[in-house]
């Protein structure tokens, strides 16, 4: 488990199937998300899918976002373990629109990248943002991610072809 100063965050289980549905399914809050679940029989099936330990090669492991206060779930944080040599992740935060504008994002994403560096000895941390999606870009530039990137029309999401813009940070540069 990771601790920030309000929330935990712990893989996802079954249990947390209802909440995940509630926040995951707002098509307009996740507009700039690749999945967004029609029925709770899917995100069933995307937590079966949570690997069984954290840092396998080539999987997305699926960290619930836990309010310290209420114990309710409010979001989940991705983390794609890049390669068979492991020493690259790539990260993603979905948080209920209810929890928008607090900092919760940046200080999940900062614990989450602490574990990734100091705990698991990764060597890159980066994210794949759509270039309209301000608020995450605003997220990872704080965090102190740099752009390395941009591609045009590279991911077919929901139906259309949209950019692809990558931030990464090293360990050597990572100071939070």
């Amino acid at each position: 488990m990771i601790t920030s100063k309000r929330t935990f965050l712990r893989p996802v289980v079954l249990s947390d199937n209802e909440q995940m549905f509630c926040y995951r399914s707002d098509a307009v809050s996740n507009q700039y998300q690749s999945w967004i679940p029609k029925s709770l029989e899917e995100v069933n099936a995307f937590i079966a899918k949570n690997p069984a330990t954290i840092n396998e090669p080539n999987t997305w492991f699926q960290l619930a976002i836990v309010d310290q206060l209420s114990s309710n779930v409010i979001g989940d944080v991705g983390i794609h373990f890049i390669g068979d040599d492991g020493h690259q992740c790539e990260i993603g935060c979905t948080l209920s629109k209810e929890y928008h504008g607090r900092g919760l994002a940046f200080e999940c994403m900062q614990v989450v990248i602490n574990y990734l560096f100091h705990k698991l000895n990764k060597h890159r941390v980066m994210a794949s943002i759509d270039p309209d999606n301000m608020r995450s870009i605003r997220l990872v530039e704080r965090l102190g991610m740099r752009k390395e990137a941009h591609f045009k029309q590279s991911l077919y999401l929901n139906g259309k072809w949209v950019d692809d813009v990558i931030y990464a940070v090293l360990k050597s540069e990572w100071s939070k």
